[in-house]
């Protein structure tokens, strides 16, 4: 963490949106092939494609994004999501950006807004810990905000909770379908949300922000 006495990093935010952006897209179009493997497991196969669809969607607004306000940016980035990511990791990963962007209008927290737009994830979703989908990884990486864990300490820590999700159970989506079947196989959503997270948590802590 950065000391209160140490002068902070001037972060220079459009372009360190920029560099997130470009980020996340390399690393899912890099894993896409592996994310549709483990789709194809336990549902319908496409998780992989769809995701790449709404990087390639977000890095083609890049520039527009940029230039917005963070809280705005979240916001317009939620939209285009939940507009181009096909099946339900569409309006999951739009709804936490969109409330992502909410929280940050009201406080400069990452830690309570992260809580505010993981929570809603969970209504949207109807789902809960433990039930093997993305939010096995959300709930951590919001617990680890919580307790200030650096941010270079937590990329290296999503892939695990990600692993978790290999011995539950399926309670949601078409995986739920195969009940005790799915065990033994990791979530597709929870693999692509801890591959974002920890991209995002390493361009963060790159950028000085831990």
């Amino acid at each position: 963490m950065i000391a209160v006495d140490e002068p902070r990093p001037v972060i220079d935010q459009a372009a360190l949106i920029g560099r997130v952006i470009a980020a996340c897209r390399d690393a899912i179009v890099e894993r896409e092939a592996d994310l549709c493997d483990l789709d194809r497991a336990i549902g319908d196969g496409d998780h992989g494609t769809n995701m790449r669809r709404g990087l390639d969607a977000l890095a083609g607004e890049t520039r527009q994004l940029a230039a917005m306000s963070l809280a705005d940016a979240m916001t317009a980035a939620g939209t285009t999501l939940v507009m181009s990511i096909g099946g339900a990791a569409g309006p999951l990963y739009g709804t936490l950006l969109l409330e992502l962007g909410s929280a940050l209008r009201h406080t400069s927290s990452w830690p309570d807004a992260l809580s505010q737009a993981v929570a809603a994830v969970a209504r949207r979703g109807k789902s809960s810990a433990g039930e093997k989908t993305l939010l096995d990884v959300l709930y951590p990486v919001r617990d680890e905000m919580i307790s200030h864990t650096p941010l270079r300490l937590l990329a290296q820590q999503v892939q695990g909770f990600a692993e978790m999700t290999i011995d539950m159970k399926a309670m949601r989506g078409r995986a739920s379908f195969l009940g005790e079947r799915s065990i033994g196989h990791m979530d597709p959503g929870a693999a692509s949300c801890a591959l974002l997270a920890a991209v995002i948590c390493r361009e963060l802590a790159e950028a000085g922000i831990e």
